[in-house]
């Protein structure tokens, strides 16, 4: 099949390599090079890079203009995949291949709509989440389903530990949907069920209210361990008024009546407990700000933090 493949994150480009050993990519279209990091230097999008390597025509977007879409027109594609593109595709524009375009989505639509539903699950507490590709329409993750797979998500997983076996499974539902759609035994039908949403997290998004369960606390961290991370602030010691990230954390059954935020025990060489509105956090790894990510336990002791002490 010719195929022309819309994406622009890092996560793109695994499925981009997984299109081009099996089929004719016509052409790459991705976002336009923009500045990154505190020196501002002018980066590629990994998928324009792999293009340029394997030779692949690529078109880079800002706006979705008569003269872009004459471009995409041009290829003659059979069918669009679109994995993390980061822009709205327009109706002139995903209904020019043969079949249409579908978009490869992590969730078990129409749950999760939107763009962060490996995050938001995690953080939801699901046990289970998936891999859904569906044809792109006018709705925001509205159209019919070619193929969706179930994946159980573990207690410990992260985002990140998410993301990579979401990967895997999403490169089999791709290739399993251009599959059925080369061999014209594929059938999409309609999402079912309630629909529900999620949208862009902010760094305002890790701020931990400790009134919330540990439970609560510690699905925060699962969700959002990639960015912006979960945060509180030092209530006293030599880092008082300064914030702190939780970059490992686990849930500890506790029946105290102290105060929220805590900390209620230290043990030596692993780290410190945080009493929350139920139960309490066990914190083993932590990033004061302006430093290093250091052990919790060394951070107590260079902090002055005792038993007592509290984070809010």
């Amino acid at each position: 099949m010719k195929i022309i493949f819309f994406g622009t994150a890092n996560i793109s480009k695994y499925f981009l390599e997984n299109i081009d050993a099996k089929h004719e990519v016509v052409s790459v279209v991705t976002m336009c090079d923009k500045p990154v990091g505190r020196s501002n230097k002018i980066k590629a999008p990994a998928v324009k890079e792999f293009a340029v390597e394997k030779n692949i025509p690529y078109i880079q977007v800002d706006k979705f203009n008569d003269e872009i879409a004459e471009k995409i027109k041009n290829c003659n594609a059979d069918v669009g995949v679109v994995v993390s593109f980061g822009k709205i595709i327009p109706e002139k524009v995903f209904t020019l291949p043969k079949y249409g375009c579908f978009n490869i989505h992590f969730s078990l639509l129409p749950k999760y709509r939107g763009a962060s539903p490996v995050q938001q699950a995690l953080i939801d507490g699901c046990t289970k989440t998936g891999v859904t590709a569906f044809y792109i329409e006018k709705g925001l993750d509205t159209g019919n389903i070619l193929l969706q797979k179930e994946l159980d998500i573990d207690i410990k997983d992260t985002s990140e530990t998410l993301f990579d076996k979401l990967n895997v499974l999403g490169v089999k539902v791709m290739n399993d949907a251009l599959n059925l759609l080369d061999s014209g035994n594929c059938s999409a039908k309609k999402q079912e069920g309630e629909p529900s949403f999620c949208s862009v997290f902010t760094k305002e998004n890790g701020k931990i209210d400790w009134n919330k369960s540990a439970e609560e606390i510690y699905n925060l961290y699962r969700g959002l361990c990639l960015w912006p991370k979960i945060f509180c602030t030092v209530g006293d010691g030599r880092m008082s008024g300064k914030m702190l990230k939780i970059l490992e954390c686990s849930v500890v059954k506790d029946l105290s009546n102290k105060q929220v935020g805590t900390i209620l025990e230290i043990n030596k060489g692993l780290g410190f407990t945080v009493k929350c509105g139920k139960d309490a956090l066990f914190v083993t790894k932590v990033q004061p700000e302006s430093k290093a990510q250091m052990a919790a336990f060394d951070f107590v002791n260079g902090a002055q933090i005792k038993v007592g002490s509290l984070l809010l």
